[in-house]
């Protein structure tokens, strides 16, 4: 990969703060990632707002919907410009392939991709939702559902990236949140790793954000990161 692969989560109610927040480490990550809380807080405008950023957004709504509705929505979200979005996998293939066609319609090169396991979830709570095996093993039966439908890439916890690279193959993106920093708090991550040992592995993009936004000098948080990994 020639290109920084960091989005930093702006994962905030304030506008003003996240734009002031992207142009202090703009040097340093390859893109920001805008989820439900700015989402909820600031709609289209918001989303808007980052177009002459300068860098690429991923929109992190994880739609999951009857077809149709997430096809809608899917739509509306590639024309603000974004270049990557995504839905839950758990909607099913006829799901996935409908935001597929409906993105593609408005946005040729905005990617679609398709969240497995929450990194939030560990083993042990799966049952708890009518999952039987190892998060590893869901993630790995719903990224090939998701490749199956064409789309682009998953989510997926670090843990997951060799098996899903050899599964998959080297071109389908592995976007990978979770990531932390020797010394960071995990917060409410249950499969973390750290930036490089993940970027290594075969991670495409890695979401990092209470490291770099919570940190008390964001900037040199971010470029710390970026140098950890060669950029």
């Amino acid at each position: 990969m020639t290109t920084n692969p960091v989005f930093v989560a702006l994962d905030t109610t304030d506008l003003d703060y996240a734009l002031q927040l992207a142009a202090k480490v703009r040097p340093h990550v390859g893109g920001f990632k805008l989820g439900l809380e700015f989402f909820v807080a600031n709609g289209p405008a918001g989303v808007r707002a980052f177009e002459d950023a300068g860098l690429p957004v991923f929109l992190d709504l994880k739609f999951h919907d009857i077809p149709n509705t997430v096809a809608g929505a899917a739509r509306a979200a590639a024309a603000l410009g974004t270049s990557i979005i995504n839905v839950h996998a758990g909607g099913g293939q006829a799901m996935m392939k409908a935001a597929l066609d409906a993105a593609r319609d408005v946005s040729p090169r905005t990617k679609v991709i398709a969240v497995t396991v929450l990194t939030s979830m560990a083993d042990g709570e799966l049952p708890t939702i009518g999952v039987s095996g190892s998060a590893s093993d869901q993630v790995l039966r719903l990224a090939r559902l998701t490749q199956a439908a064409g789309l682009d890439g998953v989510v997926c916890s670090a843990h997951e990236i060799v098996a899903l690279r050899a599964a998959l193959g080297p071109d389908f993106m592995l976007v990978v949140p979770g990531i932390r920093p020797a010394g960071s708090d995990v917060g409410d991550q249950s499969r973390v790793m750290g930036p490089a040992q993940a970027h290594g592995a075969g991670a495409s993009i890695l979401v990092i954000g209470r490291p770099i936004t919570q940190a008390p000098d964001p900037q040199k948080a971010a470029r710390d990161i970026a140098q950890s990994l060669g950029f």
